[in-house]
């Protein structure tokens, strides 16, 4: 685990970059709070005891996700490359099948980088937030449940398997990871006493992430993820949580679900593919 004044420093130079490009980074701090002590995931610069640059590195399964930033004052010295120099190679020792570099939209800097490196472009993530819209909860055979068991979570991992494209091995992977994570709460969702889908919420001060919503194909366009979704959001919003959620620009049918519920989209995160 990261030390407490490490996570503020590097939430102070996320303030500053954010300030400066009017842009918002996905830095995953639900992860950065449960980092393993022996595990090498996060890179630093500093100059007079202040942090200038940071990057981290997010696996999911055989898949790496890298996010970082330099202070504003502090770019046009390299220091961003050698990070990512450092943070390549404990990739590449890892032996990750797909490496994808994180940079919002609208980041001038982040475009400028990624024209330096061997990439390309492969999707848009759009972050929604929920807008209160009036919802009934008007499907008596949809409800949710805590995962709690261990055939749960092997029904979790079956659902990232059908629904997201991961093998078992990525799949288990993932879950041991996010056995390590902190502030979050796994759901089951069942219709009528089956279990058909998952949702997981990570929380962060007064926000609820929903993540890996995931039905079964073969109970899918019955409107269950639309129930689902319902019970989810009534449920942290009555906890007194704002409730966040993301999707993938090209999944036109979850984008279509969340926007019918209420979501509006606020910040683009783009997504590139690093080239071996």
């Amino acid at each position: 685990m990261l030390k407490k004044h490490v996570l503020e420093d590097i939430k102070k130079l996320q303030s500053i970059c954010e300030q400066e490009e009017k842009i918002e980074l996905k830095l995953n701090f639900d992860m950065l709070r449960s980092r393993k002590q022996n595990d090498v995931n996060d890179f630093f610069h500093y100059e007079d005891n202040q942090l200038v640059g940071f990057i981290g590195l997010y696996g999911f399964g055989n898949t790496v996700e890298i996010c970082g930033m330099v202070a504003p004052s502090y770019r046009r010295k390299k220091i961003f490359s050698k990070l990512f120099s450092q943070a390549l190679h404990i990739c590449k020792k890892r032996e990750y099948t797909e490496i994808l570099l994180n940079a919002p939209g609208h980041s001038v800097s982040g475009r400028e980088f990624l024209k330096q490196i061997p990439c390309s472009f492969t999707f848009s993530e759009y972050q929604m937030k929920w807008a209160k819209k009036e919802l009934e909860d008007d499907n008596s055979f949809v409800t949710l449940r805590s995962s709690q068991s261990d055939k749960d979570i092997k029904i979790e991992m079956q659902i990232d398997v059908e629904c997201f494209g991961m093998s078992l091995t990525e799949a288990a992977a993932y879950y041991e990871q996010l056995n390590t994570e902190e502030q979050q709460h796994h759901f089951i969702v069942e219709y009528d006493g089956q279990t058909v889908g998952k949702l997981r919420v990570s929380y962060d001060k007064s926000e609820a992430w929903i993540y890996g919503f995931g039905i079964l194909p073969s109970y899918q366009k019955l409107g269950i993820g639309k129930a689902a979704l319902k019970q989810v959001i009534l449920q942290q919003h009555q906890l007194g949580y704002d409730v966040f959620l993301e999707v993938e620009a090209k999944n036109k049918r979850a984008l279509q679900l969340y926007e019918t519920c209420g979501f509006n989209s606020y910040h683009v995160q783009d997504y590139y593919l690093y080239s071996f």
